[in-house]
């Protein structure tokens, strides 16, 4: 994957899915283009650091590519644009694209809003689709495009106190499926990838115990599983892969929750 342009969406945490993908990525040869909105991260329990964005980009050019990130919130309807001119600006035409960013807090039924439920929209869906669409548009390549969206499982299962999260992230899905006809001709794959329950800095005591007899394997899952099955979809390997949901949860035991 030597001299290939990756974006990845959502890289503000030193423990989170999108650092491990950006290195993985790397350590492929590819330069790395990441995104990043702290003014959401500070909201989260695992309160990021302002100097994370910067230790990963340190990280990342450590390992020989080149890195370039922005600060960006992708409920800008414009923020589309806004990256994808700067990817070229300082880097070139990207080949790959990693939707991973998310807005996510608790919200049920009878304490959803029309301002959570737009929050939601505005960074899972709508924001994933008018990305996947810019990348379309201004792709140079033939055969080798690149899409990988981050799912949730919410086909597998219900998740009881997370509607907003749940509607946006599962549309992720059908977004995925039926864009995989039509980027086709382009040379473009698009899949998504469900990390599963991952331990990437929010899980507390209460959550451990929930769920940690549910891994068979024996422990929870890593930032880096999830990033080693992207930065394989993202390889010439996985040309002839597209259109597909992969649940990557090392034999996670659902039930309802």
């Amino acid at each position: 994957m030597s001299k290939k342009i990756a974006i990845i969406t959502g890289v503000g945490r030193l423990n989170g899915i999108g650092r491990a993908i950006c290195v993985e990525l790397a350590k492929s040869g590819v330069d790395i283009f990441f995104t990043y909105w702290l003014d959401y991260d500070k909201e989260m329990p695992w309160k990021t650091q302002d100097n994370e964005p910067d230790l990963i980009e340190n990280e990342i050019k450590s390992l020989g590519v080149r890195c370039e990130k922005i600060a960006l919130d992708l409920s800008n309807e414009i923020a589309a644009q806004i990256l994808f001119d700067d990817v070229e600006n300082k880097l070139g035409s990207p080949t790959i694209l990693v939707n991973n960013a998310t807005h996510s807090t608790q919200t049920d039924i009878f304490k959803i809003t029309a301002q959570e439920m737009d929050k939601h929209y505005f960074v899972n869906l709508r924001a994933t689709t008018l990305l996947c669409a810019e990348f379309t548009k201004r792709f140079k390549g033939t055969n080798d495009g690149r899409i990988i969206n981050i799912s949730s499982g919410q086909s597998l299962s219900n998740m009881s106190n997370e509607i907003a999260y749940a509607m946006t992230k599962g549309a992720i899905e059908i977004l995925t499926k039926t864009l995989s006809h039509e980027l086709a001709y382009k040379g473009i794959t698009i899949n998504a990838v469900n990390p599963g329950l991952t331990d990437s800095g929010w899980l507390d005591e209460a959550n451990r115990k929930l769920f940690q007899d549910r891994f068979p394997m024996g422990r929870f899952g890593l930032p880096n599983d999830a990033a080693k099955l992207i930065s394989f979809l993202a390889s010439e390997q996985a040309a002839w892969i597209t259109g597909q949901i992969i649940h990557s949860e090392g034999g996670f035991i659902r039930e309802k929750y």
